[in-house]
């Protein structure tokens, strides 16, 4: 019987190694056109009793602006370029800053995230949190930098049924993702930690400030290669 319990863990590891593997070499080089988020977003909609609503474009890197991933690094990730997919010293000061009472903070990296949102649901369970760290080292092992952050791109949500940098350029600014100022960039980074609640179409002031946060981090922070 124990035997027979071992033999079945170990194939089912098996399975699980072998089949991960696959999908996250698959989507290194096939377009993520749908993830769990918006399928989980649909439904959410629809238990609210609204049509389901989701808008978006895959576009490649090259057909972005610039401007669009530095603006998400000054905004999420200032080392995105020098991490291999965990900023320890971020994580570290957000479990302190948790342990003396402060509002918790999120110190997930842009490969953690985008990890989250291509493979996983959105949870805090330790399950989900240990296969979040699993794909993260994955993607920045098959992938790269410059894959993480064009699936990153197109899956983040950036708006309420709207996914991806292209959709929201169309929709907010009238115009493609690669034509998008770094004003406008700034601005729909800045949306990124509850795009639900806030709009680059209508930015309150606290956005505006934060734009200009962005804007100047920019400048400061690692230049993104370019495609």
């Amino acid at each position: 019987m124990l035997q027979w319990l071992l033999r079945w863990v170990r194939n089912i590891l098996i399975f699980f190694f072998v089949s991960t593997i696959i999908m996250v070499v698959a989507l290194k080089y096939v377009p993520v056109y749908l993830t769990p988020l918006m399928l989980s977003r649909c439904v959410e909609q629809m238990m609210d009793g609204d049509f389901p609503t989701l808008k978006h474009e895959w576009v490649p890197l090259s057909k972005m602006s610039h401007n669009a991933p530095q603006a998400v690094m000054a905004s999420e990730d200032n080392l995105f370029l020098q991490h291999n997919g965990f900023d320890f010293e971020q994580i570290y000061k957000a479990r302190i800053e948790a342990m003396k009472g402060k509002r918790e903070r999120g110190a997930s990296t842009i490969t953690q995230q985008t990890a989250k949102n291509v493979f996983l649901w959105h949870g805090h369970s330790w399950i989900r949190k240990g296969l979040e760290a699993y794909f993260t080292v994955l993607i920045e092992f098959i992938w790269g930098k410059e894959r993480i952050m064009e699936v990153y791109l197109n899956s983040i949500e950036t708006g309420n049924g709207i996914y991806g940098i292209e959709a929201v350029a169309q929709l907010h600014f009238g115009k493609s993702a690669k034509d998008l100022t770094k004003r406008e960039a700034a601005l729909i980074a800045a949306t990124l930690p509850n795009p639900r609640e806030r709009n680059s179409a209508q930015p309150t002031p606290y956005l505006i400030k934060r734009r200009g946060q962005i804007i100047d981090l920019m400048g400061k922070i690692d230049k993104f290669p370019s495609p």
